[in-house]
């Protein structure tokens, strides 16, 4: 049996301890509080716990991050976009799975700035989420501003620039993630997929699938599914994971940004 002492002092009057008079408890709580040691709280026994019951002290906590959507198994999908190193990820896929990301970003606390080429496809969120004043702000190509990110305001930046975008001014750093939305498979992202730590997929060519599949070192499976994923559908991958998440939009976002569609 493994014991676990919440606190190490004994009750008063257990066996083995000694009385002692007022006086004397008097001296020791002064000589206590001399030393830095702060008021003495109530006193407990030890508790203990066998150690075949030991799991049941695990606490059922999921991950920190944006819900991406649901797993195969029905279970939320969790990016973990907010973090104090830096984090790059790439989605080869459409502009609606974007938005939705950086809506859920922006509801989690964090700033979300749009750098785009196409100001008037973000337009409808910024006026939605309060003229920019509520977390979300679009810049021109290459006009972010720094963002300051911090640990209480983190930032996710969101690259909306094209097949080509040029590399940014504004890069990942602690408390600030950059997600790069490219629209198909180009002559650029196998540089930016090497630099990433997260890479999403949604349905491309058969061509572009076999080059992802060398690229990015996919299973013959995973490659064979890519021309054919639903709208909604992402594989999203790291060094050593794979997993698809169907992104299942909210009332609201359905308001917002209609259905989920990998073409816009």
């Amino acid at each position: 049996m493994t014991t676990i002492p919440t606190m190490a002092t004994a009750p008063s009057g257990a066996p083995g301890t000694a009385e002692v008079s007022s006086a004397s408890g008097l001296r020791g709580v002064g000589e206590r509080l001399r030393h830095g040691l702060g008021l003495i709280g109530p006193r407990h026994g030890r508790h203990s716990l066998p150690v075949q019951q030991l799991e049941a002290l695990a606490l059922p906590i999921g991950d920190d991050g944006v819900v991406a959507g649901v797993d195969a198994e029905g279970q939320p999908a969790v990016l973990g976009i907010n973090r104090p190193t830096p984090y790059d990820v790439v989605l080869i896929g459409g502009l609606w799975t974007a938005q939705v990301l950086a809506l859920r970003t922006a509801a989690t606390g964090a700033r979300v700035a749009v750098e785009t080429g196409r100001p008037q496809a973000w337009i409808q969120m910024v006026h939605a989420m309060g003229g920019g004043q509520n977390g979300l702000a679009v810049y021109d190509v290459g006009r972010v501003p720094p963002q300051g990110a911090s640990a209480g305001t983190p930032v996710l930046v969101v690259r909306d620039c094209g097949m080509r975008p040029p590399r940014g001014r504004t890069v990942s750093g602690p408390w600030q993630s950059v997600l790069t939305l490219l629209p198909y498979l180009s002559p650029v992202a196998p540089r930016l997929l090497r630099q990433a730590r997260l890479a999403g997929i949604q349905r491309v060519s058969p061509d572009e699938a076999a080059e992802l599949g060398r690229t990015m070192g996919l299973s013959r499976t995973e490659v064979e599914s890519l021309p054919a994923l639903p709208d909604g559908v992402t594989l999203w991958c790291t060094d050593r994971d794979r997993q698809y998440v169907m992104t299942q939009p909210t009332d609201a976002e359905i308001g917002l940004l209609g259905t989920p569609r990998r073409m816009d």
